[in-house]
């Protein structure tokens, strides 16, 4: 039961460790190899169970000789789930322990990670109807429905283990899973040693729900592993920069979740009545989400995109810096080496950008080890300059001039645009542009989602399929 899936012990130090273990096709699974999941500060938080192949290799031939329960047994787990996860102590964390931990080792602030927390609530409750809004109109769910009769569409599962090697940046990727348990899929999930907690608190949650050992399983690995779980299963999710992209593309049974370089473009008018939604979608979730706006293009000249480029600077220069479990914080913090890092990479990118916040560096040391990573503004001379496509884990965004001569070509490879315009040829450009995954038309930022919409298309249409079926 999930109750003792994670249990506070006292290692030889003397400190108090959570101690995080791997779910199995026999339940809990302390390994005798564990990792040390540390806060930013570098303190210990956690032991975290690394599983050797056998034991992956195990939970999957579980999880694929295992029937799914039925629809309606599914969803009630999932929306019983979905209120243990956010409301239930599971493992001796009770939720203000399990959003503190989050924010400590992860870095977010504790407000973006309780705010994740009743989103993966939602997404368990709703992850039923949600998938149906992916399904073709005319197919059944079932072979035994009517409609088949003489011969119909089914709508059916493409396989049936369905791996996740998850991200570790934001609570809020773990909603997204939820809806193959959904579809009947059994799902094996890949936490990242980031930020373990959340996938541990939510498997549990989902066992003690009733989905059982044969149905979701926890494989903490090593990198050398990691491969094992993705090519054992059926289908697979595997989030990444663009290395993984890169790795996956062309492979019909992987789903690569990469960058997002969400984009705002303004044309034809004034930007001044527009500037709570830019910064807004800049800065929301900490800076951190795929759908956290990367570029601004606004219609004009230099002097037009300077005057905006100061105008975010000055909102953004505003937040404090505060440490992540601080209810106050906004920013991210990392270590300080990982920030000095980060820090590097950007002044390397903006080198021939102007500078509007941030040109001496985003670092700001808290004095316990970890930093907070400050917001950057650059200012670009054209539309298509590469810097556009630089998206980091912190609100940073890159300004520049854009021109009806410019065209789409610098807002493709987009997961989110938010087109404030009144150019409705230019929205149907936008939309039927194949690269830019989702268009929000006027004052919604560029991180509003909600169950029921496609986020990256519908999960569905990677894990479903339909074929005819004929019956008497």
């Amino acid at each position: 039961m999930a109750q003792q899936a994670a249990v506070v012990t006292e290692p030889d130090a003397g400190e108090l460790l959570v101690q995080l273990d791997a779910f199995g096709a026999n339940g809990p699974y302390r390994a005798r190899k564990r990792q040390t999941v540390p806060d930013v500060t570098g303190a210990p938080l956690a032991e975290l169970s690394i599983v050797p192949p056998l034991f992956v290799q195990r939970s999957l031939a579980a999880l694929r000789s295992a029937e799914p329960p039925a629809p309606g047994a599914r969803a009630a787990a999932l929306e019983r789930a979905g209120r243990l996860f956010a409301d239930a102590t599971i493992g001796g964390l009770d939720p203000d322990a399990y959003r503190e931990s989050v924010s400590r080792c992860s870095g977010l602030p504790v407000s973006v990670v309780r705010a994740a927390t009743d989103i993966v609530a939602e997404a368990a409750a709703q992850a039923a109807a949600t998938v149906l809004a992916a399904r073709p109109q005319a197919a059944a769910t079932d072979w035994r429905e009517p409609s088949t009769r003489g011969g119909g569409a089914v709508w059916t599962r493409r396989g049936e283990v369905f791996a996740v090697h998850a991200a570790g940046n934001h609570p809020g990727v773990h909603a997204l899973w939820l809806e193959a348990l959904a579809m009947g899929y059994r799902v094996v999930v890949r936490p990242s040693r980031r930020e373990p907690f959340t996938p541990h608190r939510l498997v549990a949650a989902l066992r003690e729900a009733g989905f059982g050992d044969d149905q979701v399983a926890l494989t903490p690995t090593d990198h050398t592993v990691a491969d094992t779980l993705v090519s054992g299963a059926d289908l697979a999710l595997v989030y990444g920069g663009d290395d993984v992209v890169r790795k996956y593309a062309g492979h019909h049974t992987v789903l690569p979740q990469g960058p997002g370089r969400a984009k705002i473009l303004v044309t034809g008018g004034d930007w001044r009545p527009h500037l709570d939604v830019i910064v807004d979608s800049v800065a929301d979730e900490g800076g951190t989400a795929c759908v956290n706006a990367t570029a601004v293009l606004v219609e004009g000249g230099p002097a037009e995109a300077a005057a905006l480029a100061d105008a975010i600077a000055a909102r953004l220069a505003a937040i404090p810096s505060r440490p992540p479990q601080d209810p106050e914080a906004v920013l991210p913090v990392q270590p300080l080496a990982a920030a000095r890092a980060v820090e590097g990479y950007l002044l390397k990118a903006a080198r021939g950008a102007t500078a509007h916040l941030g040109g001496d560096g985003i670092v700001d040391e808290l004095g316990d080890g970890s930093a907070v990573l400050r917001p950057a503004v650059f200012r670009l001379d054209r539309a298509d300059a590469p810097q556009t496509g630089v998206e980091l884990g912190f609100p940073c965004v890159w300004v520049a001039p854009w021109t009806r001569a410019d065209g789409i070509a610098p807002l493709r490879h987009t997961l989110v645009l938010t087109a404030i315009t009144d150019d409705e040829q230019l929205v149907g450009r936008l939309v039927d542009e194949p690269t830019i995954s989702n268009v929000h038309i006027g004052d919604h930022p560029t991180y509003r989602m909600r169950p029921g919409l496609p986020h990256d298309r519908y999960l569905a249409e990677f894990l479903m399929r339909t074929k005819t079926v004929i019956r008497d």
